[in-house]
């Protein structure tokens, strides 16, 4: 599969301009990076064929003032380490439930209580059958 890398960058009336990079003459433009990103691939799709086009992999490379970029790598630095502490709260719930359910013997509503979580999350948790 063709990889090609794609340029966009917003225009003074707001529109997105998509320009695939060493593809001579194969740019478009939309009202967002979607609508730009499908319009380029089919300005590629004249350019290489249909087929070729069709699974084309894009790599978007967005252009953004460095005031934006860098609150927008913020927010993606800030989602990773919830994504990671969210999977961390994850495995030690199911740890509890567990010790809970099978160890300490709670019913799945009182294990719930305890955790905060509704007694159908413990079940499936703990694979609690009670």
């Amino acid at each position: 599969m063709a990889k090609y890398v794609v340029t966009y960058e917003r225009d003074e009336g707001g529109w997105w301009i998509a320009e695939v990079q060493g593809v001579a003459g194969v740019n478009s433009d939309g009202r967002t990076v979607a609508d730009a990103r499908r319009r380029v691939r089919e300005a590629l799709s004249l350019a290489i064929g249909d087929a070729a086009a069709d699974r084309a992999e894009f790599v978007d490379d967005i252009k953004l003032p460095a005031d934006v970029r860098r609150v927008v790598k913020q927010a993606t630095v800030a989602r990773a380490r919830l994504d990671d502490v969210q999977s961390k709260a994850m495995a030690a719930t199911a740890a509890a439930a567990n010790v809970l359910t099978r160890k300490f013997g709670l019913s799945v509503r009182d294990a719930a209580e305890m955790l905060g979580v509704s007694h159908q999350r413990i079940q499936q948790l703990a694979g609690a059958k009670r």
